[in-house]
């Protein structure tokens, strides 16, 4: 049996006492960047950077922490639940962006010119 309580609504909006600082500005920066990826959904174009952003941290953690401590067996209830949601992620995000707008817009297309740009 495990020693983890079921929280029926989520840490961010409702958080332990004593939780160490760090914990609470990771927690609230992961919570605006899960609300804002939402509308990633509703307005894919103009969050696509956004979408990136969510997309390479997720990749990132699940390769450099997930997959290790999995594969080794030492995850922790906490782990184990960031490595569940980080992978859901990784299914859901990909769906959401348009990746032939991405492949004409950010692969295919010239990029800006860093010299001789026009006053604002």
């Amino acid at each position: 049996m495990s020693n983890t309580t079921f929280h029926p609504r989520p840490l961010l909006l409702q958080p332990p006492d004593g939780v160490e600082h760090m914990k609470s500005v990771v927690r609230s920066v992961l919570g605006a960047l899960s609300l804002l990826a939402l509308l990633g959904i509703r307005y894919p174009l103009r969050m696509l950077p956004l979408l990136f952003f969510e997309l390479a941290w997720k990749i990132i953690w699940v390769i450099a922490y997930g997959l290790p401590l999995w594969s080794t067996g030492a995850l922790d209830a906490g782990t184990s639940e960031t490595l569940f949601a980080c992978v859901m992620g990784l299914v859901l995000v990909p769906i959401a962006i348009p990746w032939r707008y991405v492949h004409w817009h950010y692969v295919k297309a010239a990029g800006d010119r860093w010299r001789n740009l026009p006053a604002p």
